[in-house]
């Protein structure tokens, strides 16, 4: 059973998430033949406030 872990700004969408756990889900069926039921997707959204560009935070810089 693939686990992909994808770590993130907060700020998507519930589509966009929808859209990229589609993606990423077929993307593993392609590469490494898993079955799509056995892929999990799990989305880790870090707040704008800790999360750093450049030595500042991503609130800081409007991101």
């Amino acid at each position: 059973m693939p686990i992909l872990q994808v770590n993130m700004m907060e700020g998507r969408s519930d589509e966009q998430k929808e859209a990229l756990i589609h993606e990423l889900t077929e993307a593993c069926y392609r590469a490494v033949g898993a079955p799509r039921e056995s892929v999990r997707v799990l989305i880790n959204e870090i707040p704008k406030t800790q999360f750093g560009i450049g030595g500042q935070s991503a609130k800081k810089l409007g991101r």
